[in-house]
């Protein structure tokens, strides 16, 4: 049995993971360190519901007592201070999405993933059964890809994301650049457009819409036919999740390597700084070193205010 060392139950994901885990009798959540904003009844709550026995004091005393920490506090740039203490003792983590929200964290991810340290990541999308089992179609039965459109909603990044995720999982590494198209708005709601270029002339087309929760539908050209597909997203974390076992109990390279997930992150900094700079052109070569990236202390505060209680 797999222990997991969860920190931080900001989101929904420990609940759904722990959930989806007891059926399955691989891994289960077996320790807890909080200092989110989920207050002492809902660590408690989650601590009877998942069968944890003890709270960790400190991010070592956790790491110390489990075989893979779980980040999963909604204030990524605080993910990889959390993620050290485990790397130290030579033990994996998975980091949930946003892996991490700029330049400056992507490059430590980075280097650490080249140390031989393993990092597991980010978004369910990526391993979605629709995703996989179309990149894996040949390319005599379906075309090579010309194009694809996307979509989501929520917000701009942390749920936005899942897409750019989505887009590695179907495309593979090489994204290029990107570029913010437009918004539209109706009765209050906005839907922001993006068009990315990947390397062999392939692009893409995404829309956000903020403040309303989309499906993530995909249309995808080819030189043969076009195909459309809905992911069913009852289904994504158990195959992240299995993946990630598979990894804990066989070694498999199944999962996406560190620089596929951070590229999805500088491909939504570049959309970002486009729209910032009135669109354009933004390649992710040219992100600037210090660019201060998405906000994860400012969404973190948002998110609380808006959370209601899950755990208790």
């Amino acid at each position: 049995m797999i222990r997991i060392g969860v920190v931080n139950i900001d989101t929904s994901h420990p609940k759904a993971f722990a959930e989806y885990l007891a059926g399955k009798g691989r891994a289960a959540y077996t320790g807890i360190y909080n200092d989110g904003f989920r207050g002492d009844d809902e660590v408690e709550g989650f601590m009877r519901k998942a069968g944890i026995q003890e709270r960790s004091r400190s991010l070592a005393d956790l790491a110390d007592a489990t075989d893979i920490g779980f980040i999963q506090g909604c204030d990524w740039d605080r993910h990889l201070e959390c993620a050290r203490p485990f790397l130290e003792r030579g033990k994996p983590v998975f980091i949930d999405k946003p892996i991490v929200g700029n330049a400056a964290d992507c490059r430590e991810l980075e280097a650490l993933s080249a140390r031989g340290l393993r990092i597991f990541g980010s978004s369910s999308l990526r391993f979605a059964h629709e995703i996989v089992a179309f990149a894996a179609k040949p390319e005599s039965e379906r075309g090579k890809i010309l194009g694809v459109f996307a979509t989501a909603g929520v917000d701009e990044f942390n749920y936005a994301v899942h897409v750019a995720e989505g887009l590695g999982g179907l495309l593979g590494a090489g994204a290029l650049s990107a570029s913010f198209m437009g918004a539209s708005s109706v009765e209050g709601k906005t839907q922001e457009t993006y068009f990315a270029r990947f390397q062999g002339g392939v692009a893409a087309t995404f829309a956000v819409t903020h403040g309303v929760w989309q499906p993530f539908e995909f249309v995808i050209t080819t030189t043969k036919s076009t195909f459309q597909f809905r992911v069913d997203t009852a289904k994504i974390y158990g195959a992240l999740l299995d993946r990630i076992c598979d990894a804990m109990e066989k070694g498999e390279p199944n999962l996406a390597p560190i620089a596929d997930l951070t590229e999805s992150v500088r491909l939504m900094l570049a959309g970002r700084l486009s729209r910032e700079r009135g669109g354009g052109e933004v390649r992710l070569a040219d992100i600037p070193p210090g660019d201060p990236g998405f906000d994860g202390a400012a969404f973190a505060k948002s998110y609380a205010a808006a959370a209601g209680k899950l755990y208790a």
